[in-house]
């Protein structure tokens, strides 16, 4: 049997899952390198337990190295034969996975200031894995393709056409997340999928995503992964003008691009932690101002939304907050009971998968981004097999 692996690799971990080879991969193994740098640790769950080994300094071409040789008693001499990866931006018109080449891989380095969080570490993740991998098939799954089917009115800002034609609209991203949820809606909840359904993707990073029909139609994120909802260390939406008298004041366009992705959301709010877990802990006065603000946000975007599909007939909360927060659910729904979107306290409070009283359902679904790359690398390899590239 042979294996694919997938990659998602960020700026301070890489996580990874192992897979078989066929058209529903099963899973055999996942997990992390986290704190990539002088404290380095490898985490591995496979067969019901977990490992946890210091790396010591690691980057992430060592830490990949360190990672094969780790996987080599799970694989038992089974070939790892596709590597999928996630990449954060896709440009304007790839609504799909792809099979990396030379030519597409420098095209994803000129996206690089799009998504600078992101899209260099995942691209340096393809690096390593073309080096340590060079007889498998690389894909790339785009955060970025889930939306490419938006409205002209959900995909475009008030500027010169030209803008437009050159590339500057509204993307959207956590498209992996989306795709996941999509597809588990359409096996166990058909009737819901065939609506309009909100999904509130609540991590580090946090967006929503309208619904209809499984595709999306709009989403809170932009023409980069900052605007909409606040989140860990990204400022969410802001009037450009704050920009514009920032550099002003006599800012760096890199000291200002460092305050919206690094030092904004619930991190400057607080000025405690981008964590919601401490935030939620904390007795602090600001603690609780930067939650108050978040769920502020969370529920004007639900309304913004249902007001671009016309209605709701369900809500999906997704991400570790999504999934784990009952009192960021709680908060964000206790002015929403007009759309018919109210609580069960109880069933809320254990993230039960489904936790309405009202007329909308309102559930709670884990997401597996993993699983997403896993199976368009295996439909890769089983049905179009695109050659083998030369790096």
């Amino acid at each position: 049997m042979r294996l694919i692996l997938t990659l998602n690799a960020g700026s301070s971990s890489i996580k990874f899952g192992l897979y078989t080879l066929e058209a529903a991969p099963r899973e055999q193994a996942r997990g992390q390198i986290e704190a990539l740098g002088p404290g380095a640790r490898l985490v591995i769950a496979a067969d019901g337990g977990e490992s946890v080994t210091p790396l010591g300094a690691t980057d992430h071409a060592t830490g990949l190295a360190r990672l094969v040789a780790a996987l080599a008693p799970l694989c038992a001499g089974r070939p790892i034969v596709a590597v999928g990866h996630r990449v954060v931006h896709g440009g304007p018109d790839i609504d799909g996975p792809r099979a990396l080449t030379p030519d597409l891989i420098a095209y994803l380095h000129s996206l690089s200031p799009l998504a600078p969080l992101h899209q260099p570490h995942n691209l340096a993740g393809v690096a390593a894995a073309v080096a340590g991998f060079p007889g498998a098939i690389q894909i790339a799954c785009f955060d970025t393709a889930f939306h490419r089917g938006h409205p002209w009115v959900n995909d475009t800002f008030a500027l010169p056409r030209r803008f437009y034609d050159q590339g500057v609209r509204r993307y959207g991203f956590h498209g992996l997340s989306y795709d996941h949820i999509a597809g588990r809606l359409a096996a166990d909840h058909p009737d819901l999928a065939a609506g309009r359904v909100i999904v509130a993707h609540l991590g580090n990073g946090a967006s929503l995503c309208a619904l209809r029909a499984g595709r999306s139609v709009a989403s809170t994120m932009g023409f980069s992964a900052l605007d909409g909802m606040p989140m860990g260390t990204r400022v969410g939406q802001l009037d450009p003008g704050v920009v514009l008298y920032l550099l002003g004041q006599g800012m760096t366009a890199d000291e200002v691009t460092d305050l919206l992705y690094r030092e904004s959301g619930l991190k400057g709010l607080s000025g405690i932690s981008h964590d919601m877990r401490q935030l939620l802990a904390s007795p602090a006065p600001e603690a609780a101002q930067a939650l108050a603000y978040f769920t502020f946000r969370l529920a004007r975007e639900i309304g913004g939304l249902a007001a671009a599909l016309g209605g709701i007939d369900a809500l999906v909360f997704t991400g570790g907050i999504g999934e784990n927060a009952a009192t960021i659910r709680a908060m964000a729904l206790e002015n929403l009971g007009f759309l018919g979107l109210v609580l069960e306290a109880t069933r809320n409070a254990r993230n039960a998968p489904r936790i309405d009283v009202g007329p909308v359902p309102i559930l709670v679904m884990p997401t597996d981004e993993e699983g997403v790359i896993a199976r368009a690398a295996a439909r890769a390899v089983l049905t179009q097999a695109p050659e083998r590239q030369s790096y």
